[in-house]
């Protein structure tokens, strides 16, 4: 059975609690003083603290989506995918870097009888460049199906997880398919392509989304081989104006920085309780080589303060309780200059934690989306009628957010 399968947890919830039952009939016949019988107390503790703790991390590990399988647990899980034709429906690029495994409706509740809500693949990705693949979802929506869009492209947007993280979660329990569907139903975006996936291309290190010195190239991986790759097996855009990027914590940061290091790639990004710079600790490793540059070249504050600002417009969100990033992102907000454009959706509260991003993702989500430009149509145009409805940033922020200029960095929490 799987690492979150529902049965995994139950057993070893029953387990732990039929161990706090045992030794409450087994404790009074450990009660005397001779060696057995200390050491039977000392064995029957340490087996309920055991089960609990387990019972405890399984349930927390699928709730968070720490890890999702017992090989990514136990960093045995070094598969990869090859790099087979998906068939019909490739526009640019090169074909064939995208494999569809499986594919579903995306149900948008409440949705008049007959509204699609899209469509939503499970696919595997490779890069020709990095050499490296991962699973992941591509949502389309369902414009993309419809006769009169046959020859329309769209515009795309990479949401990541953050540390181990599982893409899974971007759908069960941040819903990024149904609000775009939502939002799209609404008229306050335009039809837009998402692809849904986890930074941790490499596990289980935790690279950064760095290109790491004789080791993973995951920045390559994310910002050319991902819109290469849906190029050739999606009717997307190709130029950075129609790719956007948001993430959450070590997603958040890998968002940032894949705008502002490839504004050719990337032309806007969300930032959901990031940080500024890159991690280092036991599951990195030596991200670096050594280089000092490479270090500074992969801190936003430094890129800020010491190179051209890129043509790239940004959001970053924080709390001003119960995140421990507020005051450096406040800094990174005060360090942008143009022609970069920054905005922040700052809550009173809130943790670092997928309750607060379901919070933001309302307001954060289109905000991103509307910084996008649809690719030029050579046939198909949208009518006045299907246009999204006009909807300034500062509008869509208002209740909940204030947008100001400001930087900085976090401690390590990471759901």
């Amino acid at each position: 059975m799987g690492l979150t399968a529902t049965k995994v947890q139950l057993l070893f919830v029953v387990l732990a609690v039929a161990g706090l039952v045992a030794t409450v009939w087994v404790w009074p016949r450990l009660s005397s003083r001779t060696w057995p019988s200390v050491a039977g107390r000392v064995g029957v503790l340490a087996l309920n603290q055991i089960l609990i703790l387990v019972a405890l991390a399984l349930v927390t590990n699928a709730y968070f989506g720490f890890y999702g399988s017992w090989g990514d647990l136990f960093g045995t899980d070094d598969s990869t995918a090859p790099i087979l034709p998906l068939g019909a429906g490739a526009v640019v690029g090169q074909p064939g870097l995208v494999r569809v495994i499986g594919s579903r409706p995306v149900l948008v509740p409440k949705a008049k009888e007959g509204r699609s809500g899209g469509r939503l693949e499970q696919v595997v990705i490779s890069g020709p460049q990095s050499r490296l693949s991962t699973p992941a979802y591509v949502y389309l929506p369902p414009q993309y199906f419809e006769k009169k869009f046959a020859t329309t492209r769209f515009p795309a947007i990479v949401a990541l997880t953050g540390y181990p993280g599982d893409a899974r979660n971007l759908i069960t329990r941040l819903n990024f398919p149904g609000l775009v569907a939502k939002s799209i139903l609404a008229k306050q975006i335009n039809p837009t392509v998402l692809v849904l996936m986890r930074p941790t291309i490499a596990p289980p290190r935790d690279t950064e989304c760095v290109d790491v010195p004789g080791g993973p190239q995951v920045e390559t991986f994310l910002a050319k081989d991902v819109p290469h790759a849906m190029a050739g097996a999606f009717r997307v855009g190709t130029d950075a104006g129609s790719w956007g990027v948001i993430g959450g914590s070590t997603g958040g940061y890998c968002a940032l920085k894949l705008s502002m290091r490839h504004p050719d790639a990337f032309s806007a990004a969300v930032s959901l309780s990031g940080y500024f710079h890159a991690l280092t600790d036991v599951t990195t490793g030596d991200l670096f080589g050594g280089s000092r540059q490479l270090r500074d070249e992969n801190d936003l504050m430094w890129r800020l303060a010491h190179l051209p600002a890129p043509p790239v417009s940004v959001l970053v969100t924080s709390s001003k309780r119960g995140e421990s990033d507020y005051r450096t992102t406040e800094q990174f907000l005060k360090a942008v200059k143009t022609p970069m454009q920054a905005a922040s959706l700052i809550l009173p509260s809130g943790g670092h934690n997928f309750a607060t991003w379901n919070r933001e993702l309302p307001e954060a989500l289109p905000w991103l989306a509307q910084q996008l430009h649809a690719p030029a149509q050579p046939q198909t145009r949208l009518t006045a009628a299907q246009r999204p409805r006009p909807r300034s940033s500062a509008a869509s922020l208002a209740s909940s957010a204030r947008h100001r200029r400001g930087s900085g960095r976090r401690t390590r929490p990471r759901p």
